[in-house]
């Protein structure tokens, strides 16, 4: 989709994704010590916003003006003093970070669904973008949701398992934490349906 899509879209709701943080992003990152965070395609902001109520300081970049200029309002309503830590910007996940190389201690891919390459080459983004003892975060929609899962983009050129993120990891200065589907309900009109997650983290090495 192009960056006009995603603003006809997002300028279409209220809010297109839930105000709460992804659980997968939560459960990881609420152990971590606060530091810098990249947040690639961020959306509205809501894993963004939430780290920063947990003590981070955050870059949070999509390629949607409409979506950034969103995340900006649900920052004002929600971070008060803390609004400052967040910096919202409009920027394409296939370019060079904002912030330059190794400038931050975790950097998160949450449903950033691209075709093949173009993911590769935010992934290698992201990782150079990252410190040394820093952590990489990807969550995505899983290959395996077309056939087994429920909801998701219906195109598997943007969707990919876990051994496709370790594939295009390869040659990166990574070192893989955990890796694997996870399930994650989701109330529906008929009832509780089970999407399937490709869940990754990677730690940047020296």
């Amino acid at each position: 989709m192009k960056a006009s899509d995603w603003d006809e879209r997002y300028a279409a709701r209220d809010l297109v994704w839930s105000a709460e943080p992804n659980r997968f992003v939560a459960e990881i990152v609420a152990p971590m010590t606060p530091g810098h965070a990249l947040d690639v395609a961020a959306g509205e902001g809501r894993n963004a916003i939430w780290m920063v109520e947990q003590g981070w300081t955050v870059v949070a970049a999509d390629y949607s003006t409409v979506a950034v200029d969103r995340m900006r309002s649900l920052a004002a309503d929600r971070l008060g003093d803390r609004i400052g830590q967040l910096t919202p910007l409009v920027a394409d996940a296939t370019q060079p970070a904002p912030g330059g190389p190794a400038a931050y201690d975790l950097a998160l891919l949450c449903y950033l669904q691209l075709p093949a390459d173009e993911w590769a080459h935010a992934l290698r983004e992201a990782v150079e973008a990252t410190r040394p003892g820093g952590h990489v975060v990807v969550v995505g929609h899983a290959g395996r949701n077309l056939a087994e899962g429920w909801g998701g983009p219906g195109d598997r050129s943007v969707l990919y398992d876990p051994d496709e993120v370790l594939e295009r990891a390869e040659g990166l200065p990574v070192t893989v934490e955990t890796s694997g589907i996870r399930e994650r309900p989701v109330e529906t009109d008929e009832g509780e349906r089970v999407a399937l997650d490709t869940v990754v983290v990677l730690r940047r090495e020296g």
